[in-house]
């Protein structure tokens, strides 16, 4: 049964859960109502530390959820509509663009050593966990572990 994660608050729900009842269309999240939520091949379980942020289907933040700020000093006003690159500034190791190959090929990049530079900020040690959307709006969730 596939699972889901809420980028907003954390939340994990299993697919039973998200269409229970009259409705067609899939609940948004459970516990916080955020509108929508990411489908999860197998169950993930994020440390408690982890940033959570958006993309559309080109690269830009749609969102900053849970942690985000707590780790970049970023909320959502200072990142909507902006190429995560610009605003994040990861750079993992040996130049690879994970955040390109998951847009590109639809698959997950797990527990990838990354240094974060949000906004030219000092650099933090990260590890990331990107996400593909399974839906037809594509686009990324981008968990991000302080190291």
């Amino acid at each position: 049964m596939p699972h889901f994660i809420c980028p907003n608050c954390g939340n994990r729900s299993i697919s039973s859960e998200r269409t229970a009842g009259f409705r067609e269309r899939a609940r948004g999240c459970s516990n916080c109502g955020f509108g929508f939520l990411f489908e999860l091949l197998d169950d993930y379980y994020p440390a408690p530390n982890a940033a959570f942020f958006i993309t559309d289907q080109q690269g830009r933040l749609i969102g900053a959820g849970r942690g985000a700020r707590e780790l970049t000093g970023l909320g959502d006003a200072d990142v909507i509509g902006r190429p995560v690159q610009e605003v994040l500034g990861l750079d993992f190791e040996n130049g690879d663009d994970h955040i390109g190959t998951a847009l590109e090929w639809g698959v997950r990049v797990l527990d990838k050593p990354v240094v974060v530079h949000a906004e030219g900020d000092r650099p933090e040690p990260a590890k990331a966990d990107i996400f593909p959307a399974y839906d037809d709006d594509g686009g990324l969730l981008i968990v991000l572990t302080p190291r």
